[in-house]
């Protein structure tokens, strides 16, 4: 256990960013699994609905930081692809 008050605060501070990290990671989750569940259910439709809603969701997770841009990035590109595919 810390000893020295700025490392307390730090463990606090760090113990924070992470809770909001995860919760935004699990909602990238998901987005990403919704969009596949549509895919796998072959309805076009909803799959491009829920493909807006999760691009939303990982740019947004990439602009605080959770995600790098091209991780970013690599994860709309590859959804997309997969709902081009069933069109």
């Amino acid at each position: 256990m810390a000893n020295i008050k700025s490392a307390k605060k730090r463990i606090l501070v760090n113990q924070t960013k992470a809770d909001r990290n995860k919760a935004i990671k699990s909602k990238v989750k998901t987005s990403i699994k919704k969009v596949y569940a549509a895919i796998d259910a072959k309805d076009a439709e909803a799959a491009k609905a829920a493909l807006k809603d999760a691009t939303v969701e990982i740019d947004k997770a990439a602009s605080k930081g959770v995600y790098h841009k091209k991780n970013a990035s690599r994860k709309v590109s590859r959804l997309s692809v997969a709902v081009n595919k069933l069109a």
